[in-house]
């Protein structure tokens, strides 16, 4: 059984503005239905990196936390912290960073709380049946909230193709343990030949695990943690894994965490996919380079698994930009994202959630 997933486009009038558009378009898809009044909604996003431009703008997240007080609910924003060493491995500077990017109350009526403390350590232990786990660590603000508003922003991304719903719901929803089993499996090599000795793996390292040797770079199995953040700061590409297995492990591994939030949730989970500066790599980088095809538009839906089919559906369709990060697969139709990544295949995560439960790849797109 199919799934339905609203769409609106991005152009507007005089009579309709985006502002009219997204309030329209979540009430298609039913966000109504998941917010009772009173609820505290957790809307859960990405505030971007120090230097990234591609993330969600606050304009837009206002209107969808007005969509919510207008059903009576009492949003926050959210996101848990980083894994690496960023402006948002710890709450204070993350509150800093969406407060200079913009997520403030005089530009969103709603407070922002990082939703795995101070350190992210603050989390709940989930019982799952998966291949994987039988029990994943959630932040624990996520599940205290009444209601999880998950909105992605689409794009691609190293180990999983692209990033959208199911991201942000696996590892944007996972406490710092969490981000670290989902990653354990993910073990980087350096390629000897290529690299310089820069540094810059050294430095964003989490856990201390590669040094100098000789000129260039060194990881410790023993010490890695698998985060692979080494492997897109590295600026001659000497950074190496074994793609196919570890990046088909993760994918699982991701679904298996966003099955937990899901569950957990039940049916209080409601899900919005932005396709517009669809960059080729993660909002958690401090730079965003040129999108590889033309923004989209704005998706909604009750189902993680068909809004992601549906976005990636969508990105394929467009001809991709040239002077992108696409090394091929231009055409209408081509797949977009092993242009990007050839040797990752992003269909994993999604075969993988539907075969676990979380929702259906089969959808029905329905333009607002």
């Amino acid at each position: 059984m199919s799934e339905q997933v609203f769409l609106i486009d991005l152009r507007t009038t005089v009579e309709k503005n985006m502002d009219r558009k997204i309030t329209g378009l979540l009430k298609a898809a039913g966000m109504q239905e998941v917010i009772n009044p009173s609820d505290l909604v957790a809307v859960k996003l990405h505030f971007g990196e120090q230097g990234n431009t591609a993330f969600i703008r606050p304009i837009f997240i206002r209107s969808i936390v007005e969509a919510i007080v207008a059903c009576e609910g009492k949003p926050f924003l959210t996101d848990t912290n980083t894994l690496y060493r960023g402006e948002r491995d710890q709450a204070v500077n993350h509150i800093m960073t969406a407060l200079t990017h913009g997520f403030n109350t005089t530009t969103v009526p709603a407070p922002v709380i990082i939703a795995d403390g101070l350190r992210g350590i603050d989390d709940v232990k989930v019982p799952v049946e998966g291949k994987h786990f039988s029990e994943v660590s959630i932040a624990s603000t996520i599940l205290q909230a009444d209601s999880l508003i998950c909105v992605s922003h689409f794009k691609g991304h190293e180990l999983t193709g692209f990033g959208g719903a199911l991201k942000n719901l696996g590892m944007g929803c996972a406490s710092r343990e969490g981000k670290m089993k989902q990653h354990c499996t993910i073990s980087p090599d350096v390629d000897q030949d290529i690299c310089t000795g820069c540094g810059k793996c050294i430095s964003w390292c989490p856990a201390d695990a590669i040094t100098l040797a000789e000129g260039t770079s060194a990881i410790s199995k023993d010490t890695c943690i698998g985060c692979a953040e080494c492997i897109t700061v590295c600026p001659v590409q000497a950074v190496k894994i074994n793609w196919d297995e570890s990046t088909s492990e993760f994918q699982e591994k991701l679904a298996e965490y966003a099955g937990g939030v899901a569950k957990s949730m039940q049916d209080k989970c409601f899900y919005i996919t932005f396709l517009n500066n669809i960059s080729p790599a993660c909002d958690c980088y401090g730079h965003a380079d040129h999108p590889i095809v033309a923004d989209i538009g704005i998706l909604a839906s009750r189902d993680p698994v068909a809004i992601d089919q549906a976005a990636a559906d969508l990105v394929n369709r467009q001809p991709g930009f040239s002077g992108s990060a696409l090394t091929c697969n231009h055409s209408e139709g081509q797949d977009k994202f092993r242009g990007i990544y050839p040797e990752v295949n992003w269909e994993i995560q999604l075969e993988y959630a539907q075969t676990y439960g979380i929702g259906t790849r089969s959808y029905t797109l329905v333009s607002c």
